[in-house]
């Protein structure tokens, strides 16, 4: 049985459609990822999926229940971190864990278990008399994640998890998911962050409500619309980075370019060899540069699928 299927999940607000025909499926034990940018229609979809708005048309499961009909069998099942820290400033991280745990219902030594497991996993000891609204922003998360996590959920929905929040905190938040994820919980995950994209089972990419992209890392990074015929990609690593840009878009076997890290990432024509282009950057000034194939980011992918889009709504103005 799958996590989470839709099937054609439409969810309108009024004439504006949020979510636009979206199928997905999410197997139990994944880490999904789910981007796109601001106002494409991700929250609405996990909103939709916990039972909290009710889809226009189409129909979504999730741990076999259905999202309208069983709405509350499924939020019993599930945890949810939204994006923004939610929780109660005001209270303790003990006190916060107690009200959430109260909200699912727990008491006694199951109560207590679930407290101490939940402590245990995210590092809280140090900060139990703390309150909540003192605490850094990865700590904050990590208190976020036990309250969600309290009732031993199956599935949990995790809206931006990392946003605001320093890459050593990020990186250990990560470390729970995976932990997590090995003991069967599944994990559906918005994110910006292209490298927290790249550690996902497989992605979804969703833009202005649409499902554009659907697969592995690898898969997605195969697209041909990614790379065209008769084009390759290139890394070039130059000291001189910002200046090697300017130059190298004025060439014509650039396709496009773009600063990524340290070095340029270039879509070229396949007809000019590599070595050709490195000896190109030598004579414009540039003789430490150096040139090399390489397969796309993800970035490259969403940015593509993007602008590919883009560029045919205002065609069709």
């Amino acid at each position: 049985m799958l996590a989470i299927e839709t099937n054609q999940l439409t969810v309108r607000f009024g004439e504006f459609t949020a979510v636009d025909q979206v199928s997905i499926s999410v197997e139990r034990g994944e880490i999904y990822g789910f981007l796109g940018p601001n106002g494409s229609g991700k929250t609405t979809l996990i909103k939709s999926l916990c039972g909290l708005l009710q889809p226009a048309s189409g129909f979504g499961r999730v741990l076999g229940f259905d999202c309208v009909k069983e709405a509350d069998e499924i939020r019993q099942r599930v945890g949810y971190m939204s994006q923004n820290f939610s929780l109660y400033k005001d209270l303790t991280v003990s006190e916060n864990i107690d009200f959430y745990a109260g909200i699912y219902g727990l008491s006694g030594s199951y109560l207590r278990q679930r407290k101490q497991a939940a402590i245990e996993m995210t590092h809280l000891a140090p900060y139990l008399n703390q309150r909540a609204g003192r605490l850094s922003g990865g700590w904050k998360q990590r208190l976020a994640l036990a309250c969600a996590f309290i009732h031993e959920p199956k599935l949990m929905f995790l809206d931006e998890p990392t946003a605001g929040i320093d890459p050593v905190a990020r990186r250990e938040l990560w470390d729970l998911l995976f932990n997590l994820s090995s003991r069967g919980v599944t994990f559906f995950v918005t994110t910006h962050y292209m490298d927290e994209a790249e550690r996902c089972g497989r992605i979804g990419y969703i833009y202005l409500s649409k499902l554009i992209a659907n697969g592995t890392p690898d898969e997605l990074k195969r697209n041909p619309d990614v790379t065209p015929t008769g084009s390759m990609r290139v890394e070039i690593e130059t000291q001189l980075t910002s200046r090697a840009l300017t130059t190298i878009k004025e060439r014509q076997y650039c396709r496009s370019a773009t600063i990524f890290g340290q070095s340029i990432h270039m879509l070229m024509d396949e007809s000019c060899p590599v070595a050709e282009v490195e000896a190109d950057l030598h004579l414009a000034g540039f003789p430490d540069a150096r040139v090399r194939d390489i397969r796309p980011t993800l970035e490259d992918v969403f940015v593509t699928l993007t602008a590919s889009l883009k560029g045919e709504a205002n065609g069709s103005r």
